[in-house]
């Protein structure tokens, strides 16, 4: 471990307030938009006197990013910016991310911690799936594992059936990517009539969309590995910002030297304390090119206290404030879904929700497939599944579904994020 990662809460509070400083005052000299944020809100980098006094600077969200697209957002000249990397863009226009060398060296750095947190060493071969190119988790962890000594494999997603070809020719030991894609790669090894179990991997690392301990349990039994959560987005730096550790997989840690974290209730901005339920907020500490003020993640989670580490943890995301459901009055997440179908013995993890309205009425609609290995079983099987899962939806969060159980491959498959939600209710 480095130093930082077993020092007293004391050594780590006195570092990130010295840091803190720098980062708000990089960013109101050299950022227009920030500057205007924090003279509209009245206060200035020198009014920091402690780390709670963060809570009196302004939130910075993704339309702050939007709305100075593509660089307005950045605090030194393009001279400076040694890559980009931008989302998908698919509901406006795309953040714009930029790092200098410093900042590459640093997600190196952060990235290299978490695989080593998740047991990583240099003799492991790591079989990364998440997409290359703009989105930042490939490079990320590309970089990051490197910087360990591993060796890679930038398969990038897609390609299924070759994944676990070279999954069985090339051996890795550690493998990366979304959950759901991953659980994709298990489904096609099954398909070939190969038992995942039984391949060289040990350990993976999994991120860039919520799951939960079902999923855990899936990914650990079905592919025989030690499976760890690894948290970050591209707005704050891209993946590692926290990661789980291999010795207690109870919660990302997060790596507290680099990023300030903070719990807010998401309807009033107020502070919450740790282990409070509400949205992670964000404030990085040593960014140069793009830093963040207080950002509202939109992940719904919690503060837990350091556990394998000096850091505090994050408890699994819950879902994220902007994909909360309102169905007939009640407020569910994707997420809560899923917990039930991975309980469903005959229901295979691939699903989709419909949101439609009927009259004044909203109407939810669960479509899942079927498990491989029940794909034969009689009709009245099927009706048993989707009325098991019904009656879990209808007992816990406290709606009415419909539940359609489909054939295998029914459900269209993704090479990252996994789309769960179809509202139809404005078309």
């Amino acid at each position: 471990m480095e130093p930082i990662e077993i020092a007293s809460r004391d050594e780590i509070a006195a570092l990130q307030l010295e840091r803190l400083r720098k980062s708000l005052r990089h960013a109101y000299d050299n950022v227009a938009h920030y500057k205007a944020k924090f003279d509209s809100a009245g206060v200035h980098p020198d009014d920091l006197g402690s780390l709670d006094d963060l809570a009196k600077f302004p939130f910075t969200t993704k339309a702050d990013l939007r709305d100075t697209y593509p660089f307005g957002m950045f605090a030194v000249p393009m001279d400076d910016v040694v890559r980009v990397h931008a989302s998908s863009g698919t509901t406006g226009r795309p953040t714009v991310v930029g790092y200098t060398q410093n900042d590459i060296d640093t997600w190196a750095g952060i990235v290299a911690r978490s695989i080593r947190a998740a047991g990583g060493t240099r003799k492991d071969i790591i079989h990364v799936t998440h997409g290359y190119g703009l989105f930042t988790g490939g490079l990320g962890v590309h970089y990051g594992a490197e910087r360990v000594g591993c060796t890679v494999v930038p398969i990038s997603g897609g390609q299924t059936e070759r994944q676990v070809q070279l999954i069985q020719d090339f051996t890795p030991t550690m493998i990366v990517g979304t959950p759901s894609y991953i659980l994709n790669i298990v489904d096609e090894f099954e398909r070939q009539g190969l038992d995942p179990a039984q391949s060289s991997l040990q350990r993976g690392i999994f991120g860039a969309e919520p799951w939960g301990e079902e999923m855990r349990r899936q990914l650990e039994t079905r592919l025989g590995i030690a499976a760890m959560d690894l948290y970050g987005l591209s707005e704050v730096i891209g993946p590692g910002v926290a990661c789980e550790c291999i010795e207690s997989r109870d919660g990302p840690t997060i790596w507290e030297d680099h990023f300030y974290p903070e719990i807010i209730d998401p309807a009033t901005g107020a502070v919450l304390a740790d282990g409070e339920q509400g949205e992670l907020v964000f404030t990085s500490l040593t960014k140069e090119a793009l830093p963040i003020v207080r950002y509202r993640t939109r992940d719904l989670t919690r503060l837990l206290p350091p556990s394998a580490r000096s850091f505090r943890r994050i408890g699994k995301i819950t879902g994220r404030s902007d994909d909360m459901l309102i169905i007939r009055g009640v407020n569910l997440f994707p997420s809560q879904i899923e917990e039930f179908i991975l309980r469903t013995p005959k229901l295979a993890p691939h699903y989709v929700l419909e949101v439609s309205r009927r009259g004044h009425m909203d109407d939810l609609a669960v479509k899942v497939e079927i498990r491989p290995e029940f794909a034969a079983a009689p009709a009245t099987e099927r009706e048993a599944a989707a009325r098991e899962l019904q009656h879990h939806i209808k007992s816990y969060i406290g709606i009415n579904t419909r539940v359609e159980v489909a054939e295998v491959g029914a459900i269209e498959r993704s090479t990252g994020k996994a789309r769960r939600v179809i509202d139809l209710r404005n078309q």
